[in-house]
């Protein structure tokens, strides 16, 4: 069943999670004022299903039972899958800023990986358990929050060594009929709207803190469950121009002597398989954070140039202008081609999965990560003063200045001065209110702060292989006498050397690509073996 948004928010209301936002209890959490922007974001993904120029985005068939699911609910089969998936998740965006939605998707990737592993290695039957959630899930077309940051305590000790364990979420006690966790995620994206929780390790584990690596599904209004919220978005603020419709809420979600059905365990203290999970689901989710930062690259794009025409200025005369907007254009589509090279050289997993190429998507992350700042700045540098300095909105309706500030907050004679008051404020919202503030420090850090990427970088990038090619090139480009020679044909001898075959992508079977000649590139992934 592909529910509606409006389904979606009725669902809600079968739950009664425990809830606190500003410091008060929520009975109801469908019609809480205050969450809902994040209701709004994520109805977007139930109801662009359901428009046809949308749908082939935003469903999917589930192989191989052949069921249509939200692409939010998909685990990817191909590489045309994760292009797909990158589309649907930067159409969403540029509508809602975040749709949030997509870790749940990053999520199910990762452990149906993680899963297929652990049963290989341990002869468990945590895959069969998880394909069962999973077919579950897709046809209640479920939202699920993903617990996966632990509130960690002192970062310089590893889990067992922490003063208080309950800072990492942990097995305390196994039972005949289940697991016992308790512990604390301190952010999980729209945790008071959902429908349950994946919680998930974080880091890697030793043996020793196998207790710690467990992975599991619980309702979100399951005994022992307490979030602690912030309102999403800046929800009955008049200057709110985009987030008083979007937003997103993030929860502090406590765990307390929680117990878990054996049916709903996907992993239970096996560490290796833990560790993978958590680089997998890393992978995906970054790959997917590509797309939703280019959604809301495209928000900044079209404002700015609304902007500038309501400030009687063209791109097209004034180069200033059109370098800065190019440059933000440029910032945008650089870290989204990642993206799409991350998806194109994807590679099929021994579960059946593809997941994207690691050093693309770690790339792309880690320019969205630290060009966020620089994208503001440029909707600033074309944008212009105002939108830091406008008098407040309820100036737009006060009857005795609304005239005068008319005439001289005007632009150009053709646009009302209130059309560019209102493309100011957007833009104020989007890059200067504090929840452009939070859009900046959720790019940092959303997926892991840079130096995971960057530790992700330098793990799969082939650096070895680069200088195995500069030590073949020095060693076979001198003749005895020290001459250097060329092995390009004409160059060394009459007939010249063979010409090396060109590095090619990888394996057509392993990037399961059945969509053919549309991705049949001809250069090794820099996370190939080829030199």
């Amino acid at each position: 069943m592909l529910m509606t948004a409006q389904d979606y928010r009725e669902s809600l209301r079968a739950h009664r999670p425990r809830v606190f936002v500003d410091g008060q209890a929520v009975d109801n959490v469908a019609d809480e004022p205050r969450l809902a922007p994040g209701l709004n974001a994520i109805g977007v993904t139930y109801d662009f299903a359901h428009v046809p120029e949308h749908r082939p985005l935003m469903t999917a068939t589930q192989a191989p039972s052949g069921r249509l699911v939200n692409r939010m609910l998909h685990v990817n089969g191909s590489t045309t899958d994760l292009l797909t998936k990158l589309e649907a998740v930067r159409l969403v965006c540029r509508e809602a800023g975040c749709a949030q939605r997509y870790l749940v998707h990053d999520a199910f990737n990762g452990i149906f990986q993680a899963t297929h592993r652990a049963d290989a290695a341990h002869g468990t039957d945590y895959h069969q358990r998880f394909l069962a959630y999973l077919k579950a899930a897709q046809e209640q077309d479920l939202t699920l929050g993903i617990a996966m940051t632990d509130a960690k305590g002192d970062r310089s000790k590893r889990p067992g060594g922490q003063a208080n364990p309950d800072v990492y979420v942990h097995i305390k006690e196994r039972r005949p009929d289940g697991i016992v966790i308790r512990g604390t995620k301190a952010i999980v994206t729209g945790a008071p709207y959902v429908h349950g929780f994946l919680v998930m390790p974080c880091r890697s584990h030793s043996p020793e803190d196998s207790r710690f690596a467990v992975c599991c599904a619980v309702p979100v209004d399951a005994p022992g469950v307490t979030i602690v919220a912030r309102p999403a978005g800046r929800p009955g603020e008049a200057a709110a121009k985009f987030s008083g419709r979007y937003g997103q809420s993030t929860g502090v979600v406590i765990f307390d002597d929680v117990l878990v059905p054996h049916d709903h365990v996907f992993l239970a203290g096996e560490h290796v398989e833990a560790g993978f999970l958590t680089t997998a689901y890393a992978t995906h989710h970054r790959h997917s954070c590509i797309a939703a930062r280019a959604g809301f690259g495209d928000l900044l794009i079209g404002a700015g140039v609304l902007m500038t025409e309501a400030n009687g200025l063209d791109p097209g005369r004034h180069g200033h202008i059109r370098d800065a907007l190019v440059d933000l254009i440029t910032i945008t589509e650089s870290f989204y081609a990642c993206g799409i090279a991350a998806s194109v050289y994807g590679s099929r997993d021994p579960s059946g999965a593809v997941m994207p190429d690691a050093v693309f998507a770690n790339v792309g992350k880690l320019l969205l990560a630290t060009k966020i700042y620089d994208m503001h700045r440029i909707a600033h540098e074309v944008s212009g003063g105002l939108i830091v300095a406008l008098p407040g909105p309820d100036e737009d309706h006060n009857p005795e200045t609304r005239a005068s500030l008319a005439a001289v907050l005007g632009g150009r004679a053709d646009i009302p001065a209130a059309a560019r008051l209102e493309v100011s404020r957007l833009i104020e919202d989007l890059t200067v209110s504090h929840q452009a503030g939070w859009y900046s420090v959720i790019s940092l850090h959303g997926g892991g702060s840079p130096e995971a990427m960057k530790r992700e970088i330098w793990r799969n990038y082939p650096v070895q292989d680069r200088v195995e090619l500069v030590e073949r090139l020095l060693d076979r480009g001198l003749a005895a006498d020290g001459r250097r020679v060329s092995n390009q044909p004409g160059r060394c001898c009459a007939e010249g050397c063979t010409v090396p075959a060109p590095a090619g992508r990888k394996d057509d079977s392993a990037a399961a690509d059945e969509g053919g000649g549309r991705h049949a590139v001809g250069r090794a992934s820099p996370g190939s073996r080829s030199a």
